[in-house]
């Protein structure tokens, strides 16, 4: 099969292709908008009201949380499978194994913990645990942790290829359409569009690589197409580069949709449960995106290798499934976007806000108004490059909130305002400075330090010297 490096996508699909496409978009659409209609029948107080706004009245079950979490966590699938197409299994090590222990970890360890706390949000968690300013601060990081840049960009990487269209209208273009359907549903859109798009981001990846499978082999052909890079667990970078996206894989434990997930169960098995489940169903997604990166990468080598992989997909399905899998790569990318939309809105007016937006909807939808214009903008900032966002965003993360919130789980009694206020805002400070310091004259070991382990370092240091030094004699508030 001869598979070109470069097309217009409108030139190759069908009308079968658009037609099944088009079915997608409508069954989400209309299944959001008979949530809508449903709930809307209903008798809630307006303490009920903004509680089934933003958590779906904790009734969340098994099914559609398992069905909300997967599809959540894969929008930036152009960066994933770039990833793939460039270092091969590197990929899953960085982007799929580190991943699975913390999923682990938060399920077996952490969900019984944040459920006792009946909070809302996880900086309100953070306000319970610890103090009302580090709450604030949790807060901060959160927001600009979870506005959706990468999927910003990667919707509009999608819809540019589909249409021609500029890059930048296209951005506008597809938060355009998220924010349409998730702005008056709250998380109950959220949550039933998401159901469609599990199943069709699912079944669009595992085609392509059944056919990749069917139309060239296995691992001998893999063998003979690729670099030998390819196939070692650390490809062409260092141990020191890599062990950073293990802890960038750790700022699960410290992300908000993670959390907002395990408040809106309607029990605290049902978070357990369906976190594990959803790890085995992200082992299969991963292990399709990793191989379908790098059949693309074996099939047609020169091409760019941000849409490598829709490239390739388009080129290797046949008619209607050619429109189902791009079906499937739009809804992986909404599914993530409208739920990053949401939660960084409802971080801003229920954690950042005044007091009275927390009981008002029409706030709330205003912040998803304004965080889908701030997304907008950023995407254009960073030029399209979704692996730096990934690292720059979520290294501040990672290095700044991990550690004391993992500590105040840990010593729920020892932990204030005044250790973690120090510590998270220091980290902070100096992690940006060594980002942006001029280290010409710097000795080749310093230059070469990752400005992540900078941060890290600062912020365990100063929280644990807090402490040491007898902040915490007595406690700052009770765990409940």
């Amino acid at each position: 099969m001869n598979l070109r490096s470069k097309l217009e996508l409108s030139s190759i699909l069908s009308p079968v292709d658009w037609l099944v496409f088009s079915v997608v978009l409508l069954v989400t659409v209309g299944l959001v908008i008979w949530g809508n209609i449903r709930d809307s029948k209903s008798d809630k107080s307006p303490e009920a009201g903004i509680l089934d706004y933003m958590l779906m009245g904790r009734r969340l079950t098994l099914p559609l949380f398992i069905g909300t979490l997967v599809a959540t966590w894969y929008g930036g699938i152009f960066g994933v499978t770039q990833i793939a197409f460039e270092d091969g299994v590197y990929n899953f090590v960085t982007q799929g194994a580190f991943w699975y222990v913390t999923y682990i970890i938060f399920a077996l360890f952490l969900v019984n913990r944040i459920r006792n706390y009946q909070a809302v949000t996880l900086p309100d968690l953070v306000t319970k645990m610890v103090g009302d300013r580090s709450g604030k601060i949790s807060a901060v990081f959160n927001v600009f942790n979870v506005i959706p840049i990468t999927y910003a960009i990667s919707v509009g990487l999608l819809i540019q290829a589909l249409f021609g269209i500029s890059l930048e209208f296209s951005v506008i273009l597809g938060v355009s359409l998220a924010l349409g359907y998730s702005f008056f549903g709250g998380f109950r859109a959220v949550v039933l569009s998401d159901l469609v798009q599990f199943f069709v981001m699912c079944f669009a990846v595992f085609f392509v690589l059944a056919f990749s499978l069917y139309e060239f082999g296995g691992w001998t052909y893999l063998k003979a197409k690729l670099p030998s890079t390819h196939f070692e667990p650390l490809g062409k970078h260092s141990l020191a580069t890599t062990l950073v996206w293990g802890f960038i894989a750790l700022s699960t434990l410290v992300d908000p949709n993670f959390y907002q997930r395990c408040f809106a169960a309607n029990s605290t098995r049902t978070a357990k449960t369906g976190i594990l489940l959803s790890t085995v169903v992200w082992f299969g997604f991963d292990i399709c995106t990793t191989l379908g990166g790098m059949y693309a990468r074996a099939a047609i080598p020169e091409a760019e290798s941000g849409t490598a992989y829709l490239t390739y997909a388009v080129q290797i399905l046949p008619n209607g499934l050619r429109g189902f899998m791009i079906a499937g790569l739009l809804a992986t990318i909404l599914s993530t976007l409208d739920s990053y939309l949401f939660v960084a809105s409802t971080t801003l007016t229920h954690d950042l806000g005044p007091k009275a937006w927390r009981e008002s909807i029409w706030a709330h939808r205003l912040g998803i108004l304004f965080i889908g214009a701030v997304a907008i903008v950023m995407s254009f900032a960073f030029e399209g490059d979704i692996r730096d966002i990934w690292k720059t965003l979520g290294s501040y993360s990672a290095a700044c909130l991990l550690f004391p919130l993992l500590f105040a789980y840990w010593r729920p009694n020892q932990v204030g305002d005044r250790q973690f206020l120090p510590a998270t805002l220091l980290g902070a400070a100096t992690m940006t400075y060594w980002r942006l310091a001029d280290k010409t004259n710097w000795s080749p070991i310093w230059a070469g330090l990752d400005d992540f382990y900078v941060g890290l370092i600062v912020t365990s240091s100063v929280l644990t010297s807090g402490i040491l030094v007898g902040f915490s004699q007595k406690p700052f508030r009770k765990a409940t």
